[in-house]
């Protein structure tokens, strides 16, 4: 029994090491109580804007707009849990002013329940969930059923964008590859070298918790 228990506390103690490694040098975002260190940007008709709720940031259906973190980044890893309503609709500013449509003056990388009835027949590969919007399609899809948490991790270093989707890659973007002068016009956030970080709502519920961030 002692050899066990021994055995038990060493293969906890060994995942504990692990996961402490792998989160050195991440920052907190969100402290589960408040809205403290984001800025609502472009809340339109949706009054309501964002809310904290169980410890969770969540962008209600009466509520959206953008959530921008009021710091900036430049290169940087992004981690955060979600889980959506069916058909549940988000986006991740990345690189992202204070002005305009986030998807063009920034960047922004798909949050979507890309499967969802609704979305069939018209869906384009650059709308489904981890794409680059509207500029760099996703290569994989690990995305869960809606209702069930995901884990994401978004890496934006230099012309690279990286989303890792529940352990697996399934966005590997080089956006010097977007050659495309129309695409190109359409989306001069594209080369945008910092900007803010955060959450684009569209009028569904979205659920967000342990959001964190590491500058490279």
């Amino acid at each position: 029994m002692k050899t066990s228990l021994r055995y038990m506390a060493l293969t906890f103690l060994a995942a504990t090491l692990v996961w402490a490694a792998a989160e050195e040098g991440f920052i907190s975002l969100f402290d589960g109580r408040t809205l403290d260190g984001w800025t609502l940007f472009d809340k339109g008709q949706k009054g309501r804007g964002y809310v904290v709720e169980n410890g969770m940031l969540v962008c209600p259906q009466d509520g959206g707009g953008n959530l921008l973190t009021e710091k900036e980044f430049s290169d940087f890893i992004f981690r955060f849990e979600f889980r959506m309503e069916p058909g549940g609709n988000n986006g991740v500013g990345i690189r992202a002013p204070l002005a305009g449509d986030i998807s063009q003056t920034g960047m922004e990388i798909q949050i979507l329940d890309h499967d969802h009835e609704k979305y069939k027949g018209w869906l384009k590969p650059t709308q489904r969930h981890g794409a680059v919007y509207d500029m760099i399609p996703p290569i994989a899809d690990a995305l869960k059923p809606a209702g069930e948490w995901n884990s994401e991790e978004i890496r934006v270093q230099g012309r690279l964008v990286q989303v890792t989707l529940n352990g697996v890659l399934i966005t590997d973007a080089d956006l010097n590859t977007v050659k495309d002068p129309a695409v190109l016009k359409k989306h001069p956030g594209a080369a945008r070298t910092s900007g803010r970080i955060g959450f684009l709502g569209h009028g569904s519920r979205i659920e967000f918790r342990n959001i964190r961030v590491k500058p490279l």
